[in-house]
């Protein structure tokens, strides 16, 4: 494949509209996954209905991400219209969820548009990305990713809150609704800003061979990117969850949210600036180990610890940041120096991350019902010492794999 070369010079103006594009995105990820159990709640759909119909939808993804970069790549010339395509779908389908809310088959096909427009959208946004970074030194890619992943926690925040925000005036449903009105009119405003970073070279023949994704260095990094993104789709899943059911602060709920993505937000630039000066692995390691430290100290946390819960939603908020900029970045560069389509890896990268939060959604949902918890009403107590041990105990669990497999990254990956 061709060496990837750069479409055009990084300027001052195009920092701001890939934020843009990312904080657009970003609300089809994690806030999704942050509302969208408490939102069944509120329309009478069973958790484990919920749980279930997320990992089939999810199924659904994995068949069609691999297909999704290919067509990325196939059709290069034809990106602009595929974006616009992709954020337009993205908004009717976030204003069928939240605004129409509708019932279980309604919720499906539109989830299932929903998820489909973003795997397009993020493919193609994360392959744009790297070529405008083109082959440039890892420092100039933690560059991009700096206003990439701080336009999608901004995304992230502003989704986060516009729920709880909006039922503390009017009720719950009314919180959801003004999320899916606010993203079906962002859509075109997104696109109308941004589509001047979509420009493209011509189309080159696109092909199933992904052999070449399975190169050490590229394998690495996409075996750290699924383990460490299982934490953070387990605790993005029961968040709302365990502050309001088991700290028992649902007064809190927004506070803390805004606290844990503004953490995020705000150190994505500086993790980005200490990685490209000194290497992924010593920052990422005890961003990392932070991490693992708040899981465990939440472990232990009565009813009531307002300002511990305070405290270990900015650590791991600022954990996430260092996640969310330097993985991608390092992939991204890594793409770029074994010559490899980024439209293709990133569909697989879209893969993992997702098959993530697909496995946290699946699982944790159902094995929660089964428990006995209920949402927001009695609950017995071995119910909240399920959601304990699945918000806090099971995410230390899983970050261990992944904090190993970062100290084992060579240095030719990780600089």
């Amino acid at each position: 494949m061709p060496k990837i070369a750069a479409i055009a010079p990084p300027t001052p103006g195009v920092g701001p509209r890939l934020a843009a594009v990312a904080g657009f995105l970003a609300v089809a990820g994690l806030p999704l996954y942050l509302h969208l159990p408490r939102l069944a709640a509120e329309i009478g759909l069973p958790l484990s209905t919920v749980g279930l119909l997320l990992l089939g939808i999810r199924v659904l993804d994995f068949a069609q991400d691999p297909l999704l970069g290919w067509v990325a790549e196939r059709y290069r010339s034809s990106r602009p219209a595929l974006a616009a395509g992709a954020i337009a779908v993205v908004g009717a389908g976030l204003f069928m969820v939240f605004t129409v809310q509708p019932g279980l088959a309604g919720m499906a096909i539109a989830l299932a548009l929903v998820f489909t427009a973003y795997s397009l959208g993020a493919i193609l946004f994360y392959a744009q990305c790297t070529e405008i970074a083109g082959s440039a030194d890892r420092a100039g890619h933690f560059r991009i990713a700096g206003w990439r992943e701080t336009g999608g926690l901004v995304g992230i925040v502003l989704a986060a809150l516009i729920p709880p925000t909006v039922a503390a005036y009017f009720d719950a449903r009314a919180g959801f609704a003004a999320l899916g009105l606010t993203v079906a009119v962002a859509a075109p405003i997104i696109w109308r800003t941004s589509s001047s970073i979509w420009a493209t070279g011509a189309g080159r023949p696109g092909t199933f061979d992904w052999r070449p994704m399975w190169r050490p260095r590229v394998r690495a990094l996409l075996l750290i990117a699924l383990t460490n993104a299982l934490p953070v789709a387990v605790t993005s899943t029961l968040f709302v969850f365990f502050v309001e059911d088991r700290l028992q602060l649902p007064h809190l709920t927004g506070v803390y949210l805004l606290l844990f993505f503004v953490a995020a937000g705000a150190g994505a630039p500086v993790w980005s600036s200490l990685a490209a000066r000194y290497g992924a692995r010593r920052v990422l390691v005890p961003a990392m180990l932070a991490a693992v430290a708040a899981f465990a100290w939440t472990a232990w946390l009565p009813q009531g610890a307002e300002l511990a819960f305070g405290i270990i939603a900015v650590a791991t908020g600022a954990s996430l940041g260092a996640d969310m900029v330097i993985l991608p970045a390092l992939f991204s560069a890594t793409l770029a120096a074994e010559r490899l389509s980024p439209a293709l890896g990133f569909g697989v990268w879209n893969f993992a991350a997702k098959l993530a939060l697909a496995l946290a959604a699946g699982t944790t949902l159902p094995l929660l019902d089964w428990a006995g918890y209920q949402p927001g009403g009695p609950s017995p107590p071995e119910a909240l010492s399920a959601l304990n041990a699945g918000y806090a105990v099971i995410p230390l669990i899983l970050k261990l794999p992944a904090l190993y497999l970062v100290l084992r990254l060579t240095r030719e990956i990780e600089r």
